[in-house]
């Protein structure tokens, strides 16, 4: 209840009249409810929600597929192949989440900047096809629970790493994926930082860059209107949770045991 309490404040306060919503008392029940609040934020100039929305999908679908792909590859490697120097790797990959990244923001910036991709999304959706330290030590644990004699088997019937990664592995490994895509799309979906940094072009702008800029390039705030935009920021989210909630639970709950 205490959780749900900012949720339900934001809703009741996107469908009050204005002069509804600083009221002393707090006036919890919008008389009337005004559900045209929802028609003036999502074609109001400052905020074209179906641009900002195509962008967003695109950052964060496109980001999504590359982590979860690249992060299973590696992850293979690290769990059902034996090679020289294996742990070793593993263990300096996972050092690479004791970076803050606030220390490598200004090379990652240099770098970027140098292979001319600020101002596009490049930076934003390339880096995650090259992995990510989190998601492969999630999917290196749910790895290690299939058994070897699968993958034995299928080396006797002639199949190569790639085979029994694609057809055996990932199969089995399936709410794994979902979970590390979900938590994936969700951060992407709710990040101001990267694309602050790296969009310079009002019109590449994502939702949380766009409710942000919503808010600052007007001379007065109008807070029902902004919060009837926000609803329509999180609500995908919320929906895209419970929908896949059955897949969440599992991969989180079969992680690690064998």
């Amino acid at each position: 209840m205490v959780f749900i309490i900012p949720f339900v404040w934001l809703i009741l306060t996107s469908l009050k009249p204005e002069a509804q919503v600083f009221t002393d008392p707090l006036q919890w029940i919008p008389r009337p409810f005004q559900w045209s609040n929802y028609r003036d934020a999502l074609t109001h100039p400052s905020f074209p929600f179906f641009r900002l929305l195509g962008n967003t999908l695109f950052y964060a679908g496109g980001s999504t597929i590359g982590v979860v792909y690249s992060s299973a590859l590696v992850a293979y490697g690290f769990s059902r192949i034996k090679f020289w120097g294996r742990d070793t790797l593993f263990l300096v990959t996972i050092a690479t989440m004791l970076l803050p990244a606030a220390v490598t923001l200004i090379p990652r910036y240099i770098l970027f900047f140098n292979l001319g991709w600020v101002g596009t999304y490049a930076p934003l959706i390339v880096p995650y096809f090259l992995g990510n330290a989190f998601n492969i030590f999630l999917l290196r644990q749910f790895m290690l629970t299939v058994p070897w004699e699968l993958s034995d088997a299928a080396r006797i019937d002639g199949a190569n790493e790639f085979v029994i990664f694609s057809k055996i592995i990932l199969p089995m490994v399936r709410p794994a994926l979902i979970v590390v895509a979900i938590l994936h799309f969700m951060y992407t979906w709710n990040d101001f930082f990267e694309p602050l940094i790296y969009l310079n072009d009002p019109k590449q702008y994502t939702l949380v860059l766009g409710l942000y800029a919503f808010q600052t390039n007007r001379a007065r705030i109008v807070w029902s209107l902004m919060m009837a935009a926000a609803v329509t920021v999180t609500g995908p989210l919320i929906g895209l949770f419970f929908a896949a909630q059955r897949y969440f639970v599992d991969g989180i709950s079969l992680t690690g045991n064998k």
